[in-house]
């Protein structure tokens, strides 16, 4: 199989300084480049940029949808990676230590059944949805039907 190579992502936020705190402090993502207007993360190796947006406002959130997937909720839009299981668990162990807001706390999605994954869902200051989920074998379980 041909490695994956880094995605770029770039998502609108209210606030750059909450941006950092939460992409830097809370997520433990390294900074790159930045200038008044925008901030480059290295979110697990992908490139992933957070943009100004001054209408959203200090108060403002980006608005929710959410669909349902074995029980819960998954907002929509939300964007995120795929960890290995250590990785994974590391994440939300530290997402606890920082006593996040959960959209859906640390679970296993899928039980007994293909593509069953561990997941999880929190926002960030703007209202962005994010999910980082793992399998135990990926390869074999990211697609599975």
């Amino acid at each position: 199989m041909t490695p994956l190579t880094p995605f770029h992502v770039a998502l609108q936020v209210r606030n750059l300084a909450e941006a950092r705190h939460f992409y830097g402090e809370v997520l433990g993502c390294p900074e790159g480049r930045s200038s008044d207007r925008w901030i480059d993360f290295n979110l697990f190796g992908h490139q992933f940029v957070v943009h100004l947006n001054p209408e959203l406002g200090t108060a403002g959130r980006v608005s929710q949808y959410v669909n349902p997937v074995d029980g819960h909720g998954v907002p929509v839009p939300h964007y995120g990676v795929v960890l290995e299981r250590e990785d994974w668990q590391k994440l939300a162990d530290r997402l606890r230590a920082h006593q996040v807001e959960w959209v859906i706390e640390p679970y296993t999605r899928f039980a007994g059944q293909p593509g069953e994954q561990a997941t999880l869902f929190v926002l960030d200051p703007s209202g962005n949805a994010l999910e980082f989920k793992s399998f135990v074998d990926i390869a074999g379980q990211l697609f599975a039907t």
